[in-house]
């Protein structure tokens, strides 16, 4: 099997050093270029075609975003955006997403070895999506990689039986790549008295906030960025916030959101198994989940579990997905109820909540 070319293409050297170091360190990827602004990538792109851009949003010469159009209106090449803006310039990040780049991920915090352990894991799986994307116009350094955990590392699993059925329902959602694009038409298909949903999407921390004001400014339902303590209700679309696992919880009649701490499981933080597993626990019958675009199997499991407590389970097909990952596992594992796609999963919500 071929390697997948990368070019990073970032104004600090030592960042270029860096992620070089952590995709070099993947047998399946190969860096064959780095690049300090977006002239010199495309010099070094008459040399060899990559199959994968990191592309820095802030650069001298011409901005990531200028690039990003040009590169995705003549030549598209699936790009990542690699970025550490601050919350304030996230927006940018967000708009170059509607451009065409794939996925975001932050710049490495160098000299955070936590930090540098995840990312090596967060970046490959991100470059190894992007390889796969179906894109349209408009030397190795040892890193200890830490145990893949399940949801039990947050919520360890119950042989109880799940609640039964009352009158309100609430929807638990999963995505990963090419979820920012398809969450914005999931969300503009509902009414302004759609059932409550807790949201986990992939995202780095920083930039769910910004995200969901967006979405917030053109949907007929609230969005926000969940906090902990904040009630599910009709009408609200709560995003769990990146760098946090976010757990649906009920007391009484009243559900609501526990945002915590804790460490990456399925390779993420948020999960979906986590917020999965949460929903089949206090929900069961009353939820109603759905698994979309991204790569990995994330949220399968958890799919499994709310499928047996009793909740009515959705997966986006595979034409309508970036990539075709997560919803796949589910489907495998029998978890799935109904696959349909993208445009048809708002009413299959409804009809069932």
């Amino acid at each position: 099997m071929n390697k997948i070319k990368v070019l990073i293409v970032d104004d600090s050297a030592v960042v270029r050093k860096t992620i070089t170091e952590l995709l070099s360190s993947d047998p399946e990827i190969e860096v064959v270029g780095a690049s300090g602004d977006p002239y010199l990538a495309a010099e070094k792109m008459k040399e060899v075609v990559p199959d994968v851009i990191t592309l820095d949003v802030e650069m001298p010469r011409m901005d990531g975003l200028t690039f990003l159009k040009k590169l995705m209106s003549q030549h598209p090449i699936p790009v990542v955006m690699c970025s550490s803006l601050t919350e304030a310039g996230s927006e940018t990040a967000l708009k170059a997403m509607e451009y065409g780049a794939v996925d975001i991920i932050q710049k490495p915090k160098l000299g955070v070895k936590q930090f540098l352990e995840e990312s090596k894991i967060l970046m490959s799986d991100a470059v190894k999506a992007a390889a796969r994307v179906r894109t349209r116009k408009l030397s190795a350094v040892s890193f200890h990689v830490p145990p893949r955990l399940t949801a039990d590392a947050i919520l360890p699993k119950t042989t109880n039986k799940s609640m039964v059925a009352t009158t309100e329902k609430v929807v638990a959602v999963g995505a990963s790549t090419g979820g920012t694009e398809a969450l914005s038409v999931l969300f503009r298909g509902l009414p302004a008295d759609a059932p409550g949903m807790v949201v986990v999407q992939h995202m780095p921390e920083h930039f769910t906030r910004a995200f969901a004001n967006r979405l917030d400014g053109f949907c007929r339902v609230s969005v926000k960025e969940a906090e902990n303590d904040d009630t599910v209700m009709r009408g609200r679309v709560l995003i769990a916030p990146g760098n946090k696992h976010t757990l649906l919880k009920r007391s009484g009649a009243r559900y609501y959101v526990e945002v915590r701490d804790g460490p990456l499981v399925s390779r993420h933080r948020p999960s979906v198994d986590v917020l999965f597993r949460s929903a089949a626990r206090y929900a069961g019958k009353n939820a109603v989940g759905v698994i979309m675009t991204g790569m990995g199997d994330d949220g399968a499991k958890g799919m499994e579990e709310m499928k047996e407590a009793g909740a009515y389970t959705i997966a986006q097909d595979e034409a309508s997905c970036v990539v075709f990952g997560m919803p796949k596992e589910a489907i495998k594992l029998g978890a799935v109820d109904k696959v349909i796609s993208l445009e048809g999963i708002a009413r299959v919500i409804l009809d069932h909540a």
